[in-house]
């Protein structure tokens, strides 16, 4: 039930939402480097359930505990392995749910993979939960990246049918991303934030839910990363992007907009840089990715996310040991907008995947 992505450094994930704990075992890291742990716990908080009317209820601290792999705060290049407690279960409300499945759940999917077995209090081992253990690994590598000037910032591009302001795909304003992070709604106008908030505001009021796209930029990463064809640099990071409870959909640089573009108007028309020795694309409709491989632009990634499935209206379904059809009500406390708390989560991902790449480029870290 564990899952593990990365060839260099490698993540394999454990443990359930309703579990005594989750964390995960990360191989492949670097030796020496110190990790700034009140950073990383700040990290962790843009993620961290029960912060605002606009989220989940369910509070937890989502403090780390490591095990190996951390000495004296400086990484000793030793897997490192760490837990997170569970301490705030309502396991009581999903009682039901072993027979009902939830619409638009992997209730049904999973006892048809492992059985009537399989633990599914809050969404077990495929709960949004199992995203804390993500932003632990990749807050560690976002670090590491930094440590080479390499920046990775996101916002949410849009919610429901209300979008963000355009970012400049050749000179993406990080700062202003960064600082749109630390908000409840991760947008950069401040506007269009206060009405994404009335909005998810008034599907939590319906009992409904909304869904929303992802918008990551990564500034500094070196050209000439990847590889051509199934081991691309979107390869990888579409694949562990998929590892995102909630994800249907990833596009990079101007993605399904491409389609009705003409050649013209989507060509990266190559030139050179103000320093005379850098090559540059004028545009950056690939997003900083040719045949697989990094071209030295910002990449962007786009990530789109379903609404929330679990809503408290009244819904159809069917009893597994009845085989009849009925309807459900679910309990419990959700996200009318997992969007939202979805910023930092690709933002983890992202810095573990290119950190990936990174390291067999790398003698040393420092």
């Amino acid at each position: 039930m564990s899952s593990q992505f990365g060839k260099t450094l490698t993540l394999s994930t454990f443990g359930a939402s309703h579990g005594m704990a989750i964390g995960a075992v990360i191989d492949g890291l670097p030796c020496g480097p110190a990790i700034d742990i009140e950073s990383l716990q700040a990290f962790l908080k843009r993620r961290a359930p029960g912060q605002n009317r606009l989220t989940t209820q369910r509070k937890e601290g989502d403090v780390p505990h490591f095990l190996s792999g951390l000495v004296d705060g400086k990484l000793s290049g030793s897997p490192l392995a760490f837990y997170i407690e569970n301490t705030n279960q309502h396991s009581k409300d999903y009682g039901n749910l072993r027979d009902i499945p939830r619409p638009s759940h992997a209730d049904y999917t999973a006892q048809l993979r492992y059985g009537e077995g399989v633990d599914m209090r809050g969404g077990g081992h495929f709960s949004g939960r199992l995203t804390a253990p993500l932003c632990v690994a990749g807050g560690i590598a976002l670090q590491l990246l930094a440590m080479k000037g390499i920046q990775v910032a996101a916002h949410c591009y849009s919610i429901g049918p209300i979008k963000d302001m355009i970012i400049d795909a050749v000179h993406p304003d990080m700062e202003a991303l960064i600082k749109a992070g630390q908000e409840t709604v991760p947008m950069v106008d401040v506007t269009v934030r206060e009405d994404a908030a009335q909005y998810i505001d008034t599907m939590r009021k319906e009992q409904n839910s909304t869904g929303g796209v992802v918008e990551v930029f990564v500034t500094g990463y070196p050209a000439g990363i990847g590889n051509p064809n199934f081991d691309g640099v979107e390869n990888r990071l579409a694949s562990a992007f998929f590892g995102v409870p909630g994800l249907k959909g990833i596009a990079f640089g101007s993605g399904f907009e491409a389609s009705a573009h003409t050649g013209a108007e989507e060509n990266d028309a190559f030139t050179m840089a103000a320093d005379g020795q850098t090559i540059v694309t004028k545009t950056n409709h690939c997003g900083g990715i040719q045949g697989g491989i990094t071209n030295g632009m910002p990449l962007i990634i786009k990530a789109a996310m379903k609404p929330t499935p679990s809503i408290a209206q009244e819904q159809d379904s069917v009893s597994l040991s009845k085989k009849e059809n009925t309807k459900l009500i679910i309990k419990g406390r959700h996200d009318p907008c997992i969007t939202l708390r979805a910023v930092p989560v690709f933002e983890a991902v992202t810095a573990l995947v290119l950190l990936d790449f990174l390291l067999p480029e790398m003698k040393e870290w420092s």
